[in-house]
């Protein structure tokens, strides 16, 4: 969870009456966390948007679980042209499959580099990575690459 899906998150929510975050396992990406955790991550990131749930997509086509939870949009954030160029067909798809439409939300410029696999492999070798993630998540970050006893910005704390 970094903080530019936060931002998307956010603003889906002042347009939609209630969202529905959808975590699903990806077999072509090696997640740092398993889903559960990924799960307890994002509600904790939104304990202050009441109208935001998060669910797991057990397998199946993402309609398959729009039509379980009764979503008429899938809200993605889009970086950059290359991030349309890969949703787009998808988007296409999921409408031609189920009538579901798709709703591309701009990413804040700030974020635009950021991604969760940049982030992930940055923390790895030592880099900061403060500020494009939420502090509790970047903590389980830190624990997870192993630098526990580091602060934010990679330097030693003063009990490690």
């Amino acid at each position: 969870m970094t903080n530019g899906h936060l931002d998307v998150i956010r603003r889906a929510a002042l347009l939609f009456d209630e969202v529905v975050v959808a975590v699903a396992g990806n077999p072509a990406k090696k997640s740092m966390f398993r889903l559960a955790e990924r799960v307890e991550l994002i509600e904790q990131s939104l304990t202050d948007v009441p109208s935001v749930t998060v669910e797991t997509v057990e397998g199946g086509l993402l309609v398959d679980f729009c039509r379980r939870v009764g979503a008429v949009a899938v809200v993605k954030g889009l970086r950059g042209g290359t991030d349309f160029a890969y949703e787009l067909p998808m988007a296409l798809m999921n409408r031609h499959l189920s009538g579901v439409e798709t709703v591309f939300l701009p990413g804040e410029p700030r974020f635009e580099h950021v991604s969760s696999s940049l982030i992930k492999e940055v923390a790895a070798h030592g880099g900061d990575v403060s500020g494009l993630v939420p502090d509790h998540v970047l903590a389980r970050l830190l624990e997870r690459v192993g630098r526990v006893g580091q602060t934010e910005n990679g330097q030693p704390d003063a009990a490690g």
